[in-house]
């Protein structure tokens, strides 16, 4: 599906299906230099469950027309824009990394738009290492291989996950490296920039599921499990063994706990 945001191209997945007014709605947003297609998984299933299912391309990333956002607020009208753009009233905001700081404030900003939210590897403030930020704006290779080894656990870089024919390091790194120049540097130093959320979290009112990994070491689990103490219809879910690549480290850990709230 492609609409127009601002005069340029916004896409997102329904996986070929139309909207239907008369079905529940769930809107997924990837994470830093990544695109819709992390979330095939849960969008096959709620689709096949009665849902209608988008997954967006934020701006500059995938199918849809940069230049990348600079700020997560910004992020955040721009998802509001695409609901609209689909007629959709309301929608479970699903987001994954700086795509969940993105739900976060897109529920913030237009709480008219949530009857949920589900936030995974939530952390605000998500503060980005020097080293990190460096690589990303020379658009060295290091940044995405600092973002392959810190987003996965020792488990999942030896392979430990019981989903079979999936190479997680390579294929996120293959994924990683799809993005165009300058992106993944906007993306991480949008998420660098956004601060403490403790007085957003409090004014968030619909029925939230916080995700947390024990091994992540780029959204501690701490940090998480704050967040979602702070907002009052908030359970808090932890992954044992998971770091933040949580989406293929734990996808049917994942999926049943998105389940209840989805």
């Amino acid at each position: 599906m492609e609409s127009k945001i601002d005069e340029k191209t916004a896409f997102a997945t329904t996986l070929g299906r139309e909207l239907d007014p008369a079905k529940l709605s769930a809107i997924f947003i990837h994470g830093a230099g990544l695109d819709h297609t992390v979330w095939t998984l849960p969008m096959r299933y709620f689709a096949r469950h009665g849902r209608n299912v988008l997954a967006v391309d934020l701006p500059g990333h995938g199918r849809s027309q940069g230049p990348p956002l600079e700020s997560i607020e910004d992020m955040a009208d721009w998802v509001a824009h695409v609901l609209v753009a689909a007629g959709v009233e309301q929608a479970a905001i699903i987001g994954h990394s700086m795509g969940s700081l993105v739900a976060f404030e897109t529920v913030v900003r237009h709480p008219e738009c949530a009857r949920a939210l589900a936030l995974l590897g939530i952390s605000a403030p998500m503060p980005v290492h020097d080293r990190l930020l460096e690589a990303a704006k020379a658009d060295d290779h290091a940044a995405v291989d600092m973002l392959t080894i810190w987003g996965h656990s020792h488990v999942g870089q030896v392979g430990g996950v019981g989903t079979p024919g999936i190479w997680m390091t390579g294929g996120n790194m293959k994924l990683l490296q799809r993005a165009g120049a300058g992106v993944i540097h906007a993306d991480l130093k949008a998420c660098n920039d956004y601060g403490d959320g403790s007085e957003r979290a409090v004014q968030i009112k619909c029925p939230t599921l916080v995700i947390v990994g024990n091994r992540d070491v780029m959204t501690p689990s701490r940090i998480g499990k704050h967040i979602g103490g702070l907002i009052p219809e908030a359970e808090v879910v932890v992954l044992n063994n998971c770091g933040h690549a949580m989406l293929t480290e734990r996808p049917n850990e994942v999926l049943d706990a998105l389940i209840k709230i989805v």
